[in-house]
C-alpha cells in the first residue's frame, strides 16, 4: 500500500514544475508591466554619450568681442602734400596703391585707414596707417609691440606717445600709441629709428585730439 501510495505523487511533481516554469516565462515575456515597485534593469550596453560639438551648452554664456570703432581720413590729411615734399621731393601719392604689408593689414582689420606714398625714382613704397581699436584690441598690439620691437622714446614722450621700431622682412616698421591711436609707419627705405621721425611727428601732428 505504501508503495501504490507514491507512485501517483510523481506526476503531481512534474505538473507542478512545469506550471512555474510557465509562470516564469510569462513573467519575462516581453511587453509584460514591471512589477509594482520594481527598479528598471540595466540595459547590456550602455548608451554612448553624444560628442561635444564645442558650441556652449544652455544657460552658457560669452562676453561679446568689443567692436572696434571705424577710423577714416584722407590720405592728403594723414600727410600733407608739403609734409611729403619736406621728406623727400621724389615721394609723391601713389594712386594704385594697396596695403601689402602685414602690420598695415592688421591696422586695417582693426577698422584703420591705410594711404600709401611712392618715391618715384626708387619705385620705393611708404606705407602709413591709423586706426582707434577698442581698449582690449589697443592694449594687445601695444604690449606685442614691446614685446617684439625697440622702444624710441624721441617719438613722443611716454606714457603719452610709446613708440617702437623694428624691422618687417626687408622694410623698417615704427609702431606708434598715443590716445587712442594705432599708428604704422612702413617702408623698405626706413633703415632706423630716425628714418621714420618725421613721418611720425607729421602724422600725430595731423590726427584729430583723442
Amino acid at each position: 500500500m505504501l508503495r501504490s501510495l507514491r507512485r501517483p505523487l510523481r506526476p503531481l511533481l512534474v505538473a507542478a514544475a512545469v506550471a512555474g516554469a510557465a509562470a516564469l516565462l510569462a513573467a519575462c515575456a516581453p511587453g509584460s508591466p514591471l512589477p509594482t515597485g520594481g527598479t528598471t534593469p540595466a540595459t547590456e550596453h550602455p548608451t554612448e554619450s553624444a560628442p561635444s560639438t564645442g558650441e556652449p551648452t544652455p544657460g552658457e554664456t560669452f562676453a561679446p568681442e568689443e567692436p572696434s570703432p571705424p577710423f577714416a581720413i584722407a590720405c592728403d590729411a594723414l600727410l600733407t602734400p608739403e609734409q611729403v615734399y619736406a621728406f623727400n621731393p621724389n615721394v609723391g601719392a601713389a594712386p594704385e596703391y594697396e596695403p601689402a604689408s602685414a602690420n598695415v593689414l592688421a591696422v586695417v582689420d582693426a577698422g584703420g585707414t591705410a594711404c600709401g606714398w611712392l618715391n618715384q625714382t626708387s619705385g620705393e613704397v611708404i606705407e602709413i596707417a591709423v586706426a582707434t581699436p577698442a581698449d582690449a584690441a589697443l592694449a594687445a598690439a601695444a604690449s606685442s609691440a614691446a614685446s617684439r620691437l625697440q622702444a624710441v622714446p624721441t617719438y613722443g614722450t611716454p606714457p603719452a606717445v610709446e613708440g617702437y621700431f623694428g624691422r618687417a622682412g626687408q622694410a623698417g616698421s615704427a609702431q606708434v600709441f598715443s590716445g587712442r591711436y594705432w599708428v604704422v609707419v612702413e617702408s623698405v627705405a626706413l633703415f632706423e629709428p630716425g628714418d621714420a621721425a618725421g613721418l611720425v611727428g607729421s602724422v600725430l601732428g595731423n590726427l584729430p585730439a583723442s
